[in-house]
C-alpha cells in the first residue's frame, strides 16, 4: 500500500496541474490581450488565431461571375505568349517563348512552354500554366501506358485525341489552353495538331498561337517554304519569335527552339531576346535581314 500512495499522488497532481492550465487557457480567450495571445500561440500552435472572416466568404464571387454563364469568371486574368510549330521538309520545328504574364505583370521569365509528352512527342503551352503542365504530363502518363499495353508507341493523331477529350469534357469549366502536339509516325512521317479548351482538334501545316502569334504570323509566312534545311528552318521560327516578343508586351525572356524528326526530338537552342534583339539589329545595319 504505501508503494502505491506515491504514484496515486503523481496522478492526482498532473490531473489538477493540467486542469489549472486548462483554466488559465479559458481566462485569457475570455480576456485577450497582445500577452495571453503570444502565450496562447506558445502553448498551443495549433490554435493559431485567425482574422475574423468566414472561410465560406473569403472567396465568394472571386470565380462567378455576374453574368449569365453558370461558370464566369470573375477574376479574368490576362494571358500571354507565343508558340509556334510548322512542317518542313526535314520534319517539324517547334519555337517558343519563356514569359509567363498575370494581368499586367511579369510573373516569370523562365517558363518551360515546350514540354516533352514522350521521347517522340512534343507539346506546347498557351492559356493557362498550370492547366497545360497538369494535363499534358498526364497525357505522357496516358502515353506511356499505351506503349506498355500495346508494345508500339502511340500515333500522334491518338495522342491529340485523348488530349482533346480531356479538354473537352472540362469545356466551360474555366479551363484555359491551346496547345499543338507534334509528333513522328512510322510510316506516315511528321504530324502537328492543334488543340484548345474550347473542344477544338485540327491538323494542320502550320500554326501559331497566343498573344503574339500575328506577328509570327508575318514573319512566318514570308520566309517559310517546305523545302528547307534544318538551320534556315530553325533560324525562321527563332525569328518569328523574336519578332513576336518585341512587339507583344505579354511575350519575352527566352527563345527555345525544337526540332522533331524521326528519331524522336532535339532541343536545337535557347536564346534570350535582348541577345537576338542586338543580333537582329546589326543585320539590319548591314543591309541583311529579311
Amino acid at each position: 500500500l504505501d508503494t502505491c500512495q506515491p504514484a496515486m499522488a503523481l496522478r492526482i497532481s498532473n490531473a489538477f496541474g493540467g486542469f489549472e492550465s486548462e483554466l488559465r487557457r479559458h481566462e485569457r480567450r475570455q480576456k485577450p490581450n497582445s500577452e495571453s495571445m503570444i502565450m496562447e500561440l506558445t502553448d498551443s500552435p495549433s490554435s493559431f488565431l485567425l482574422p475574423g472572416i468566414r472561410h465560406e466568404d473569403l472567396l465568394a464571387g472571386a470565380f462567378t461571375g455576374s453574368g449569365d454563364a453558370e461558370h464566369d469568371q470573375a477574376l479574368k486574368f490576362l494571358h500571354g505568349t507565343t508558340t509556334l510549330g510548322f512542317v518542313f521538309s526535314g520534319g517539324i520545328i517547334i519555337a517558343v517563348d519563356s514569359r509567363a504574364s498575370m494581368g499586367s505583370y511579369v510573373g516569370s521569365q523562365t517558363v518551360k512552354k515546350c514540354i516533352e509528352i514522350t521521347p517522340y512527342l512534343l507539346g506546347t503551352m498557351a492559356g493557362g500554366a498550370a492547366d497545360c503542365q497538369y494535363w499534358e504530363r498526364h497525357l505522357g502518363r496516358l502515353c506511356r501506358l499505351y506503349e506498355l499495353r500495346n508494345k508500339e508507341r502511340i500515333s500522334v493523331a491518338a495522342a491529340s485525341k485523348l488530349l482533346h477529350n480531356i479538354m473537352y469534357s472540362y469545356k466551360g469549366y474555366g479551363l484555359s489552353m491551346g496547345t499543338m502536339i507534334a509528333g513522328w509516325d512510322k510510316g506516315l512521317g511528321p504530324s502537328l495538331y492543334y488543340c484548345d479548351s474550347e473542344g477544338t482538334r485540327v491538323q494542320g501545316q502550320k500554326f501559331s498561337v497566343g498573344s503574339g502569334s500575328p506577328y509570327a504570323w508575318g514573319v512566318l509566312d514570308e520566309g517559310f517554304k517546305h523545302e528547307m534545311g534544318i538551320e534556315e528552318a530553325c533560324e525562321l521560327g527563332r525569328r518569328a519569335i523574336y519578332h513576336a516578343t518585341f512587339r507583344d508586351a505579354y511575350s519575352g525572356g527566352r527563345v527555345s527552339v525544337f526540332h522533331v524528326h524521326e528519331e524522336g526530338w532535339t532541343k536545337i537552342s535557347m536564346d534570350d531576346v535582348e541577345g537576338l534583339h542586338w543580333k537582329y539589329e546589326a543585320e539590319v545595319r548591314q543591309g541583311n535581314a529579311i
